[in-house]
């Protein structure tokens, strides 16, 4: 069975793997249809993710079909369609039994920290598996995109008629854009490519932009009568970004990370973080609930998808076509490889 697998930073190839064992106790083979590509991948494939390991089979936005099951398993049976929640919990350890399954002391994500679904079979627990009736494999691949943003915006808790910015209209900034719209607070987007922001504009329905520079925070200021904003969330993932993003607050405001950086934050206290009496927050990944709401609100309409998918590659096409993704030229949102004909 072929794999793709990232060896070590910069160098992709296609691998033989095994084949799947008969699932255990708990466990789901599946079949995957479509992998989402994300920030995740790309840094990976970099060497700029913090958590990533090598040499490593990516892929944790998953839309897969159920070819059969272990004992135990009523959750899913073979045939159903499902979205993948990536984020392998131990189920014992304090974070687990207090419900923070996200942030498991043992935790391992797909594709990340061991090896995910850019292989036609893998093994899963099936309680990690998310039933649609409705949904296209490329759809449930991009639910765990939107997880993301999910969570992030319930860490923040934005209220109705709140304001609320975004820094970073990548994939994650998007997912978040989504449901803070969802939340009915005022959504406002900062970026520094115009053309990301022309998307949140058309595509998303988010008219109110700022492009990231010397006069964004005299910009914001003139959007929110002075006010400023009462919630940052910071999808950047650079560290001056978020390192500068207390500037942009109102007074006890909140204040949500949800990129990642290797790199040092420096933000000044006295003046702002705490004559402001700021609270700040680090969002990870998403909570198990997430995912049906997710789905819930895709086959709603509440969340329209098809704006998202902009590029899609065949799995032989992808060690030629992954390293063009990268470049914003070609204007990537979501790629999705297709691995079965859905």
């Amino acid at each position: 069975m072929r794999a793709i697998q990232f060896v070590e930073p910069g160098n992709l190839r296609v691998i033989e793997t095994p084949e799947p064992t008969p699932p255990s106790i708990g466990e789901a083979l599946v079949r995957v249809h479509a992998v989402g590509i994300c920030g995740t991948d790309y840094s990976g494939y970099l060497g700029k993710m913090a958590f990533f390991s090598y040499p490593r089979i990516p892929g944790h936005e998953l839309g897969v079909e159920v070819v059969a099951v272990g004992a135990g398993v009523t959750n899913v049976k073979p045939g159903d369609r499902c979205s993948v929640e990536p984020y392998i919990n131990c189920q014992r350890c304090y974070s687990c039994r207090r419900g923070h399954t996200n942030c498991c002391e043992n935790h391992q994500t797909l594709g990340v920290h061991c090896d995910g679904g850019m292989r036609p079979f893998f093994i899963v627990p099936a309680r990690k598996l998310h039933v649609s009736l409705k949904l296209a494999s490329e759809q449930l691949a991009l639910v765990e995109t939107l997880a993301i943003g999910c969570h992030a915006v319930n860490r923040a808790n934005p209220k109705q008629g709140e304001n609320v910015l975004v820094l970073g209209a990548g994939p994650i900034g998007l997912s978040v854009i989504e449901f803070a719209r969802i939340s009915g607070a005022r959504v406002i987007v900062l970026d520094l490519n115009q053309q990301r922001l022309a998307f949140v504009r058309e595509k998303l329905k988010v008219p109110d932009t700022i492009v990231a520079g010397p006069d964004a925070l005299k910009k914001l200021g003139e959007m929110t009568n002075g006010q400023l904003a009462d919630v940052v969330i910071d999808a950047t993932g650079h560290n001056e970004s978020m390192s500068r993003c207390f500037e942009f607050t109102t007074f006890a405001a909140r204040v949500v990370y949800v990129g990642i950086t290797v790199k040092d934050l420096v933000f000044p206290h006295a003046p702002i973080m705490h004559r402001r009496e700021l609270t700040l927050m680090a969002s990870r990944n998403a909570l198990s609930a997430d995912f049906p709401r997710i789905i819930a609100l895709i086959e709603d309409g509440s969340i329209d998808t098809k704006p998202w998918l902009t590029h899609r590659a065949d799995f032989d096409d992808v060690p030629a076509v992954f390293p063009s993704w990268l470049k914003p030229e070609t204007g990537v949102i979501k790629a999705v490889v297709k691995i079965h004909a859905a």
